[in-house]
């Protein structure tokens, strides 16, 4: 028996396994892919590498979030590209996103108006980052359940800064509006595409504290390993091993069964019994797999959130390195049109592996993934005709819109593939192919996010549709806050078993926990 089986081996349950294995309980994870990753997973073609999904890791820095995971796990850190941050393309200008702070100070009054409302505007947006980023560090949890729940957000947000929870309850919309700037469309335009990429909402609908986390990211630090996301699961999951985990790929979950202590898990190569379990898979294919009684308790939160989730479409490519040459940055984020919506291609990011990174492509070609977000309804009952012309249409509309950066961009190709939400269905499991989450808004973040702890004894959800949502530092985030709870509660469990037996027989269950 193991003391925890995780189910899903993305980000947030391959986080959450190392975590508790380095703690000393007795861990396995199943995963239904044939490799771990989920929505930060990878594939290689030819020689290439591509990243699909997340293609950068946030915060993984020695005193961020993932470095603390880091840490805590006895990793070492990851080799790879610190990225000094990425070019916003706009209609009518460019932006540089840069991560030194004093330097897109800089930028950010160069490219658009440095009026008092502007300034005021901006030092909001700075401050609501500084505190809820150290915050996130220090280990916030929401939503708050409890008394004890509440006394640490107090702590971790600090005593001086709990004035600004009030910002709970506002969206971006509402913070430009109080300064004036609803109506700078430039300035719009550029929220509005950060807004979409990191929390998967509009400007009038995104919560603002978590809006002003997304557009700072770069500040966080980010970060692209040697490899891509193949390079950081690689030796992921090989220190997972290393310090006695169990990583099962192609194994999927049938069902669930048991309970607390005693939980039995059915899966393609048996049953697996452990004595808590961790589903870090979304909450839809939670309910899937576990008892009616359960699925009610989750019921609520699938159907509020039934609209709210998205899909993407990719494009990887692998190119000699001349097409991809004469930028400073590796990682580029556009938008067409500012008046039109966003997704298909209007707001898009472009991701290249680092020069000399060989084990993203080989040496003179580079790999190159262009994503965008799109509704899944729309990819939905097309038969086969249908759905190779629409998938080929979007494949070269991205391409198009990515010469804007790279005009040599995809002439000479020697991988050219083109994924859409069926193709995230058919690899991650997803239902309809959703990623990343649900759109965040005030009615279904922060306070009314979906917990962790449903109220269910020794069963835990993870990942991004649970608080705080999407995102590998989200997860991670997510990781911490699952794993501190499985612990409690196997040491309140091994308390109960040590005041029930004798001396002897607590020492046989010191060392054979592990089943």
């Amino acid at each position: 028996m193991y003391d925890v089986a995780i189910i899903g081996g993305g980000m947030a349950g391959m986080a959450t396994a190392a975590r508790l294995q380095a703690a000393g309980l007795a861990t396995i994870v199943l995963e239904a892919h044939g490799q771990p990753g989920g929505c930060a997973g990878f594939y290689r073609r030819r020689g290439f590498s591509f990243d699909v999904g997340a293609t950068t890791l946030v915060d993984f820095e020695p005193g961020g979030v993932g470095g603390e995971l880091l840490e805590t796990i006895g990793m070492p850190p990851i080799n790879g590209e610190p990225l000094p941050g990425y070019q916003a393309w706009l209609p009518d200008r460019t932006v540089r996103l840069y991560r030194d702070r004093s330097a897109w100070i800089k930028e950010r009054r160069k490219v658009f108006a440095d009026s008092p409302a502007h300034q005021s505007f901006w030092k909001l947006l700075d401050r609501l980052a500084n505190v809820f980023w150290q915050a996130t560090r220090r280990g916030v949890k929401l939503p708050l359940r409890s008394l004890t729940d509440l006394t640490g957000a107090c702590a971790a947000l600090g005593w001086r800064n709990i004035h600004y929870g009030r910002f709970l309850n506002w969206t971006m919309g509402d913070a430009l509006r109080s300064h004036g700037l609803r109506n700078d469309q430039s300035l719009v335009g550029l929220l509005a595409m950060l807004i979409e990429d990191t929390v998967h909402s509009t400007v009038d609908q995104a919560p603002l504290i978590n809006s002003a986390l997304g557009i700072t990211i770069r500040g966080a630090g980010l970060s692209r390993a040697s490899g891509g996301m193949r390079g950081f699961w690689q030796k992921f999951a090989s220190h997972y091993r290393q310090i006695g985990g169990k990583l099962w790929v192609g194994c999927r979950v049938g069902k669930i069964a048991g309970s607390n202590g005693r939980f039995l898990i059915d899966t393609r190569r048996g049953i697996i019994q452990a004595r808590q379990v961790v589903s870090a898979i979304p909450v839809e294919l939670t309910t899937s797999l576990t008892r009616p009684a359960i699925s009610r308790r989750l019921k609520r939160y699938l159907t509020r959130d039934a609209q709210a989730r998205g899909g993407a479409g990719v494009v990887c490519l692998g190119v000699p390195e001349e097409e991809v040459a004469g930028q400073e940055f590796t990682h580029h984020q556009l938008m067409q049109d500012t008046s039109a919506p966003l997704g298909n291609g209007n707001n898009m990011f472009i991701s290249v592996s680092a020069a000399r990174d060989l084990e993203s492509a080989p040496a003179g070609f580079r790999s190159v993934m262009i994503s965008t977000h799109c509704d899944l309804q729309e990819w939905q009952e097309l038969d086969a005709e249908a759905y190779h012309a629409k998938k080929t249409a979007l494949g070269k509309r991205l391409v198009e819109f990515a010469r804007r950066v790279y005009p040599n961009l995809a002439t000479r190709p020697l991988v050219e593939e083109v994924g859409t939400p069926q193709t995230f269905e058919r690899f991650t499991q997803r239902p309809l192919g959703a990623v990343g989450g649900v759109r965040l808004t005030l009615q279904n973040a922060n306070q009314r996010a979906v917990p962790h702890d449903i109220g269910v004894p020794g069963l835990w959800l993870a990942g991004d549709t649970t608080w705080p949502g999407l995102g590998t530092v989200a997860c991670v985030v997510s990781s911490r806050i699952v794993a501190e709870g499985v612990l409690r509660s196997a040491r309140s469990g091994s308390r109960s078993k040590l005041i029930s037996h004798s001396p002897a027989r607590r020492s046989q269950y010191v060392f054979a926990n592990d089943g």
